[in-house]
């Protein structure tokens, strides 16, 4: 006689999108020590929404913070990762930030630039809320696509 024991993790873990879910293996991949392991998504996801209130408070006088730094990062590269995953092009990510929080992020593949968005006042990076993280990121993502696919031939090079 065998027992099967099944575990259903939708009751635990809501479901978030596949940008969210690029967004959570971004800030994993570049835990070296493991810290963030057994941090739940939503956690992980908690620092990209700041409110407007919350975002007034932060200070634009000082250095970018390493910590914003790296989540600037991790949400451009979880677009990178989105468009490499449907268009099959391989793309990269440069982030060109002063410390003074000016600065431009880039996704490109071959020699198309395939995202250039300016950064501002990055000490206050973050959006309102989940939702509009998510159509942010899934908006870059199909201008990007749609580009990729309108010019393959200059993204292979």
């Amino acid at each position: 006689m065998t027992t099967t024991q099944t575990t259903s993790s939708t009751a635990t873990e809501p479901v978030i999108s596949p940008f969210l879910k690029a967004i959570v293996q971004q800030v994993r991949a570049n835990d070296p020590y493991g810290t963030y392991r057994n941090w739940s998504d939503e956690l992980l996801l908690k620092p990209y929404v700041v409110s407007k209130a919350q975002k007034r408070e932060i200070s634009v006088e000082g250095e970018v913070d390493p910590i914003t730094k790296g989540r600037i990062l991790a949400f451009y590269r979880a677009i990178a990762h989105q468009i490499e995953s449907e268009t099959g092009l391989l793309c990269q990510v440069v982030i060109d930030l002063s410390h003074e929080g000016f600065g431009w992020a880039l996704v490109f593949s071959g020699r198309l630039l395939l995202v250039a968005r300016t950064l501002r006042d990055a000490q206050r990076f973050g959006f309102d809320s989940l939702d509009k993280l998510e159509t942010e990121g899934d908006r870059l993502i199909q201008t990007a696509v749609g580009l990729a696919n309108r010019f393959p031939e200059v993204g292979k090079l």
